[in-house]
């Protein structure tokens, strides 16, 4: 193969009159080659940045898994279960949970001077710690001010706070309707935003304690248990084994236990977000098949402008094999100088997106602010392998052109 090699490169790096001929062909299938490859790698890392941050969004208010009455409808004002610190160390011990934290929500209205807005109270335990899975969403959505720290503060919206006048440290107060009408007055510790503008208009985020007092409930009794896991992909290996612990049993109560996940909870989002791996795999399809047309055109030109050494070396008695080997060879050159071009610019345009957030986006419609771009590594491998594999797969049948030259015709021509 070194003989091959030598004369490959020798033939791919020519400047031969043959080859400035041909250079032109082969300089447009390099192009096709490249910009295959960098809307491949801009692709795959948009799509999977898109993914990862619109199910962060809609898991960071919903949780992964719940645990809720079976009992309960599907609005905001959920019946009560029981649970002990012995059912949340039984689920934070299951493998693959990284957090089962209580919560209670209630519904409720903001009212001001001139404005009202239909919100919903969401309570979990405070943070305590530097690492708690439910409050660190919102920390690295907090566009002002800090999480809450006592009972009487929240956290609500950027665009809840615009549309009511309110700022941090400002004084709001808050009716709970049920069986008769309950005030709150709570200070305003830090405004977040999403993106996601359904959740972002709805939630206020507050202590559990003071949920709870509004619910009228003791301190066993909560909405439900968010379990967040460590690997989404895993979300249904994980659902089933927090079902086996949980089914067919009862609390203290006799209620009994419902557990979701947050993608039966949000068909829709999760539908759309799954109907983008069949772009990317048509996406992926077209540009192979540009690119694959351009690469057996390369392969054309290179063998038709080295007929005569083809020639040639069939007369000295080179095997159909051997010459096979050397336009192979030479075709891979093209196709690596292809791809390593399209890698730089593609990943090029993906650092720059990454930093500087150059395109934007309407959070409205797609949830978030910009195009997300994010490295996966591995698949950003897998692409560029199954891309020179199935290219130099696509050269084979061509490559059978040089069988059918025949040296005494190159020479009766010559």
């Amino acid at each position: 193969m070194k003989a091959q090699w030598f004369i490959a490169r020798r033939m791919y790096y020519s400047e031969n009159e043959s080859k400035r001929m041909a250079r032109p062909a082969i300089k447009v299938a390099l192009a096709a080659i490249a910009v295959g490859v960098a809307v491949m790698v801009v692709t795959i890392f948009v799509v999977i940045g898109f993914k990862q941050e619109v199910r962060q969004k809609v898991v960071g208010f919903g949780s992964h898994l719940q645990i809720v009455n079976f009992d309960s409808n599907n609005t905001h004002n959920l019946r009560p279960i029981h649970i002990s610190d012995s059912l949340l160390n039984v689920l934070n011990g299951i493998e693959g949970v990284s957090s089962a934290e209580p919560f209670v929500t209630k519904p409720g209205i903001i009212k001001t001077s001139d404005a009202f807005q239909a919100v919903v109270l969401k309570g979990h335990t405070l943070p305590r710690d530097n690492h708690h899975d439910f409050w660190d969403f919102f920390a690295t959505n907090i566009v002002s001010g800090r999480l809450p720290s006592k009972s009487r503060e929240v956290l609500i919206s950027k665009s809840t706070a615009r549309q009511l006048g309110l700022g941090v440290d400002s004084s709001l107060l808050c009716y709970f309707i049920q069986d008769r009408v309950q005030v709150r007055k709570y200070t305003i510790a830090g405004l977040y935003d999403t993106g996601l503008k359904e959740a972002d208009d709805l939630f206020i985020i507050g202590d559990l304690n003071d949920a709870q007092r509004l619910q009228q409930w003791d301190s066993t009794e909560v909405s439900g248990i968010d379990i967040i896991i460590s690997d989404f992909d895993r979300i249904e290996e994980v659902y089933d084994r927090v079902y086996m612990r949980v089914a067919n049993r009862f609390d203290d109560a006799d209620n009994a236990y419902y557990v979701q996940n947050i993608i039966d909870q949000n068909p829709a989002i999760f539908s759309w977000l799954e109907l983008l791996n069949t772009n990317v795999a048509v996406i992926i399809l077209l540009m192979l098949s540009v690119a694959g047309f351009n690469i057996i055109s390369g392969l054309i030109i290179l063998i038709l402008s080295s007929i005569e050494l083809i020639g040639v070396m069939k007369a000295l008695g080179a095997a159909d094999r051997f010459l096979r080997q050397i336009f192979l060879l030479e075709a891979s050159l093209l196709i690596g100088e292809g791809v390593l071009i399209g890698n730089a610019i593609g990943l090029t345009l993906c650092v720059m997106q990454y930093y500087l957030h150059i395109i934007p986006l309407d959070p409205v419609s797609y949830y978030v602010s910009y195009v997300p771009i994010s490295f996966q590594w591995g698949w950003w491998l897998l692409l560029n392998i199954g891309t020179i594999g199935v290219s130099l797969l696509i050269l084979i049948a061509p490559s059978r052109l040089i069988t059918r030259i025949s040296p005494a015709q190159i020479m009766r021509y010559e």
